[in-house]
């Protein structure tokens, strides 16, 4: 596969806004694109921690996403000092793990809140540009579980299903106006995420039914996501740099540990042996080599 170039020609230079940029696959992302020479916008709501971000030349917007109106605002920002938006990367999100009957509707709400509805909120504000200039790429960054569904994360997974949906229609929808789609699905990827969804998994089950199983479950998947198994950043950031320097992107890029193995067991197995492999990788121990039909976590 072609490597990205380490800049690209001036004409080709876009204006992108990302969000989640404070820290893990975002602030990677953020700042390869502006290293390639793109005018890059990196958005998140601690502030504080993008400022290294600027030494690459990022501009950086405190946002929280899930509220509409600052969303607007930060679109706003950008086409005033850019003349345009040429690119959106819907990065911002985050895992809430715990059985169904077991998480707040507050919490499950708060999810869709910014893994969803911030998402649309700011493609809706970036669209009528880019509708204008017949010209842009909205890249939102999904996940393996947007196709499965992995043991108690039913939350967390209704959420990636959805941004899977809402990207399939708003493809079709917005070709006929020169907008490309794409769905970035990261597998098991080494970041943050895995401590934040185990936390909040351990968390909801405390005096439960699931309590006993959450914990295993939680203690699970710290112990892979601390091993030699997941994949570096770096493969979703090369998919996002790919996707945005692309004349014609592709509509999916399924990438990262267990990503493509686990995707094409859950078409073929029967949907109760699939269950069986889900619940039983959560408790399988770790391996220094392992193969590359193993399973794990997804982002």
């Amino acid at each position: 596969m072609a490597k990205i170039p380490p800049a690209v020609k001036a004409v080709d230079k876009k204006a992108i806004l990302i969000t989640g940029a404070s820290s893990g696959m975002g602030f990677e992302a953020a700042k390869e694109l502006a290293s390639q020479g793109h005018s890059v916008y990196g958005a998140a709501r601690r502030v504080e921690r993008m400022a290294q971000l600027t030494e690459y030349g990022v501009h950086t917007i405190e946002l929280d996403v899930t509220d509409e109106e600052a969303c607007k605002d930060a679109v706003g920002r950008v086409v005033a000092e850019r003349g345009r938006i040429d690119v959106l990367v819907n990065n911002a999100g985050y895992g809430s793990y715990g059985a169904i009957e077991d998480v707040e509707i507050d919490e499950a709400r708060r999810q869709f809140d910014v893994n969803v509805f911030g998402l649309a909120a700011l493609t809706k504000a970036a669209l009528p540009h880019m509708r204008e200039r017949r010209s842009g790429t909205i890249v939102n960054v999904s996940s393996m579980g947007g196709r499965l569904v992995s043991f108690m994360g039913g939350w967390y997974h209704a959420t990636k299903y959805a941004v899977e949906a809402l990207s399939d229609a708003l493809r079709m929808e917005a070709a006929e106006f020169g907008i490309d789609v794409v769905l970035i699905e990261p597998g098991g990827i080494k970041t943050e995420w895995a401590d934040i969804a185990a936390d909040h998994l351990a968390e909801s089950s405390k005096g439960g039914a699931y309590e006993q199983t959450a914990v295993k479950t939680a203690e699970g998947m710290r112990r892979q996501y601390s091993g030699k198994m997941m994949s570096d950043p770096d493969v979703v950031v090369r998919a996002i740099s790919r996707a945005v320097n692309a004349k014609r992107p592709r509509p999916r890029y399924l990438v990262g540990f267990g990503a493509k193995p686990l995707v094409a067991a859950h078409a073929m197995l029967p949907t109760r042996a699939f269950d069986w492999v889900m619940k039983r990788a959560v408790f399988a121990p770790s391996r220094r080599k392992p193969r590359r039909s193993q399973q794990c976590r997804p982002r």
